[in-house]
């Protein structure tokens, strides 16, 4: 903020400085404006009234005209330590964010204690993203005034973008122990505790924030966010409404509401939520990847896979983003007699849903060059189309065009009755086959082969994951359960320790090559949306996949089917979080699989 510095030197203009002191202190700038003036029309160098009119001036955000005042109020005081703070604000709303640091460091030289030209350069430096000079900023502004609490506040705020998160709470409640009411700090304080996964800690700190100020959209958009974690849909979409209502204008808040809109699978309504993003921000990249993911549910693949090319703008895929010399091959380049480099970009099981591309660019006359992580080396050494397999990190051969896997649909212009499903494309190594046969030993019961997890990082886990026990509560006997399940959580292994049913080999799974072998000695899999369910359905094994109520695009909507892969059979949540009803269908599926006479599966 400003500095507004209330000394004036006693002089006949005295009283009506005052007066005009009064009205700009109670916001009143326009009455204050004028007294000012008058001021300066008798006595044009009082310097403390210059600095004024530039306050005035920053606060109407007329900052050249800011920056004129404090400059003729320095010409007047050369030491005037606040006008050159208040200069650099000026020059930082202007976009010179280095001649603002300059300014407030000339500030700290006339007035080495004065705090708030601290607090000032360092929040500057923050957003220059020189992070630790910023905190480095706000702890001297501490030391010299340990009760300030919006030093806290803003420091809290830098050593959250160091993701240095415990810290970044502990400073946002020191400047709520210092203020009470500091409704900002409550909400970023929110953000963080989000973050540090506690998300009903979150809700009350938001909570707390509106009750304080109850008109910040922000607030109210954050507090959506932390909804939809606890899957609270219909609150959250209360939430980003009334954000929408305080500010009309914001485009990632129509975006984040489209999402909630999708989890509610009102897909129509989601469209059109991420069209009024879109129309504010047309450059909005998010709001088109998202609309992208919604079209690919509902099965309009054309537009859906155009619009997915909008990843890459997006700031999540800016990892995995590839610069090659060569082009990307768009389908359009004739492939006679050329070499396509196709590269993974996402997870494992995307990898193994797309390879199956390779074959058809073969087809076209390529020459392909596949680069996988080296976990699926093994998988993919004898994988249809195929010239070379490459690991990700090793040198590359020459070749003409490159595409990432998932753009592959769209340089095939692929269509829900033209993607390529052929019966099997991956099979598993026979070395590794007999192997897991000896280790399985003769086959007594049907065999089932479990996944319940994915990776506890991806940000929709919580949607598909379920505990193991949840799982085997519900699972018939006379079966022979095997997890085909590599890391698992301490939880789980804790409840795999304590019981004899489920026989586990997370140890032994080396990569997946080991996987598909044990899939292949499997008469049934039962996964959720994971990495296995897409080894699974291209080894062409009977596979399971239970989904949840607002499930991956790839499943699309309203089947129990899936036209990637012939053996899959999906089993939908009809409720969202309702795994209990899934897994009553999936065991009766199973107990119709068995013939209690034989013992054998049907």
């Amino acid at each position: 903020m400003p500095e507004i510095v209330k000394n004036a030197s006693a002089n006949p203009v005295q009283e009506k400085f005052q007066q005009a002191l009064a009205l700009h202190q109670r916001g009143r700038l326009s009455q204050a404006q004028a007294l000012y003036e008058d001021i300066l029309n008798s006595q044009p160098d009082q310097y403390h009234v210059l600095n004024l009119m530039g306050v005035i001036a920053l606060q109407s955000k007329n900052f050249h005209k800011a920056v004129d005042f404090f400059d003729r109020a320095i010409r007047l005081k050369p030491d005037f330590a606040e006008a050159y703070s208040n200069r650099g604000i000026a020059l930082k709303e202007l976009g010179h964010p280095r001649a603002a640091i300059a300014g407030f460091e000339k500030a700290i030289a006339c007035k080495p204690d004065y705090a708030d030209a601290y607090v000032n350069r360092a929040n500057v430096l923050k957003d220059l993203k020189e992070l630790e000079a910023a905190v480095a900023g706000y702890d001297k502004a501490i030391t010299l005034k340990p009760g300030y609490a919006e030093a806290y506040y803003n420091r809290g705020k830098a050593l959250c973008d160091l993701r240095q998160l415990d810290a970044a709470l502990a400073s946002y409640n020191k400047a709520i122990n210092l203020r009470p009411g500091f409704a900002e700090a409550y909400s970023n304080r929110g953000n963080v505790l989000r973050e540090l996964n506690q998300p009903d800690a979150a809700l009350a700190s938001f909570d707390k924030a509106i009750s304080l100020k109850p008109d910040s959209a922000d607030t109210y958009a954050n507090r959506g966010h932390v909804l939809r974690d606890l899957m609270r849909l219909d609150s959250a979409l209360a939430s980003y409404d009334r954000a929408i209502g305080l500010k009309p204008d914001n485009a990632e808040t129509f975006s984040n509401r489209g999402n909630v809109l999708k989890d509610l699978n009102r897909l129509d309504a989601a469209l059109a939520s991420y069209d009024k993003a879109i129309a504010l921000k047309p450059d909005y990249a998010d709001a088109f990847f998202n609309k992208s993911l919604v079209l690919l549910l509902s099965g309009d693949l054309e537009l859906g896979w155009e619009l997915y090319e909008w990843r890459w703008k997006t700031e999540h895929f800016a990892p995995y983003i590839r610069s090659f010399r060569q082009p990307q091959w768009s389908g359009m380049e004739s492939l006679e007699g050329r070499s396509l480099l196709l590269h993974s970009e996402q997870g494992l099981g995307d990898a193994i849903q797309f390879s199956r591309y390779a074959e058809q660019a073969a087809n076209l006359g390529a020459r392909v060059i596949l680069e996988v992580c080296k976990p699926l080396a093994g998988l993919f050494s004898d994988l249809a189309g195929v010239t070379e397999l490459v690991f990700k990190g090793e040198p590359l051969p020459t070749f003409d065009f490159h595409c990432p896997l998932m753009s592959l649909p769209l340089a095939f212009k692929t269509r829900l009755e033209s993607i390529p499903c052929p019966p099997r494309y991956l099979r598993a190594d026979t070395i590794k086959l007999s192997q897991w046969t000896n280790r399985l030993g003769e086959k007594t019961r049907p065999r089932v082969g479990l996944v319940w997890s994915g990776s506890a990082t991806n940000t929709n886990d919580h949607n598909r994951s379920i505990p193991v026990s949840t799982l085997m509560q519900q699972m018939p006997v006379n079966f022979q359960y095997v997890s085909l399940q590599k890391d698992i959580r301490d939880s789980d292994k804790r409840w795999l320790e304590s019981q004899t049913r489920l026989l586990n080999f997370d140890q032994d799974l080396n990569d997946f090559s080991d996987t598909a072998a044990l899939c292949e000695l499997m008469d049934v899999i039962i996964s959720i949306d994971t990495s296995v369910a897409h080894l699974s359905g291209a080894l062409g094994r009977p596979t399971w996949i239970l989904l949840p109520f607002s499930p991956d695009w790839r499943w699309l909507m309203d089947r129990d089917d899936s036209p990637w892969y012939r053996s899959v059979k999906l089993f939908r949540q009809d409720n969202i979080g309702d795994w209990e009803s899934v897994l009553a269908r999936v065991a009766a599926s199973l107990s119709k699989l068995h013939d209690p006479a034989t013992g054998d599966a049907q």
